[in-house]
This record gives structure tokens, C-alpha cells and sequence, in this order.
């Protein structure tokens, strides 16, 4: 069994992949706002398209952002119940 660390630096393990469309809810959510994202297009117009791509950019990485921050604090929450549980064990 390799270990999670080496999985993670070879990209076998990709958390921000893994974590969307994992759920038929989440699948489904999708495909409407998909369908919602192309009837809102066709009634724009140029000038309206090129500010709710701009809108889309910065929401693209905000969500980049948050998901980093939230793989984080999991991680680190992860680590303490590991060396909480291990300090438990030894007691």
C-alpha cells in the first residue's frame, strides 16, 4: 500500500477533483446551472457577456481560494484527532 503522502505528490490523489460531482445533488445542481448559465447568455448582450465573464473569473477563483482554505483546515483538523487519538492510546 503506497502511502497518502507519496499518492498526493504524484497526483494520484487530486482532493479538489475528487471533492466536486461526487453526489447525484451535486451532479444534478450542475446540470441546471449549466442549463440556467446558457438561457441567461442567450438574452444578454456583448457588453452584458464580457461583465459576466469578468463575474465568472472572480468567482472561479474565489472558489480556488476556498477550497484550498478548506482542504487545509481539514487537514489540520485530520492531524489533530490523529495525534488525539494516538495520545488516547498510549494512555
Amino acid at each position: 500500500m503506497r502511502s497518502v503522502i507519496i499518492e498526493l505528490w504524484h497526483g494520484s490523489i487530486v482532493p479538489q477533483k475528487d471533492s466536486r460531482n461526487n453526489s447525484p445533488e451535486m451532479k444534478e445542481l450542475m446540470e441546471y446551472m449549466a442549463r440556467h448559465h446558457d438561457d441567461l447568455l442567450k438574452t444578454m448582450t456583448d457588453e452584458q457577456k464580457e461583465i459576466f465573464e469578468k463575474f465568472h473569473d472572480c468567482w472561479d477563483e474565489y472558489v480556488s481560494l476556498a477550497e484550498a482554505a478548506i482542504f487545509e483546515y481539514a487537514f489540520r483538523l485530520g492531524a489533530r484527532l490523529a495525534i488525539e487519538v494516538q495520545k488516547d492510546s498510549e494512555e
